[in-house]
Formats: C-alpha cells, structure tokens, sequence
C-alpha cells in the first residue's frame, strides 16, 4: 500500500473512531471493528506502518517493569 493511500485510510478511521462509529468504508470495502480497542489497535498499527514508510526502518517501542519493596 502506498503512502497516500495510507494516509487516507488512517485518516478515514480516526474519523470514525472520533464520531463513534466502529465501520469504516475505503476502496468499496466496508470494514467493523467488534470494539473501540480494535480500532485503536487499526490506528496504531497503520500509524506503525507510516512511520516505517517515511523513515526506512520500523518503529521501536520498549518496555519495561520496575518494582519496588516501598523502603
């Protein structure tokens, strides 16, 4: 999928994910997500896919745990 294509199809769902509605049509496709967190989960992957697509390499996240015993 190209850059431009993307673009629109991320704008399309963070259209629907703003007004509520969890479908979203592109190309003659109409796509429902079954929650929110689908949607959210669409949005940031796409957003992924953006960045791996204007820098040449795909985005890093880390994660990590502390704990501590509270002294």
């Amino acid at each position: 999928m190209d850059l431009d294509r993307m673009r629109a199809l991320l704008t399309a769902l963070q259209e629907a994910r703003y007004a509520g509605i969890r479908s979203v049509s592109y190309d003659g496709k109409t796509i429902t997500y079954g929650s929110d967190g689908e949607l959210a989960n669409a949005i940031t992957d796409l957003e992924g896919r953006i960045a791996t697509a204007l820098s040449g390499a795909p985005r890093r996240r880390r994660w990590g745990t502390v704990a501590t015993k509270g002294l």
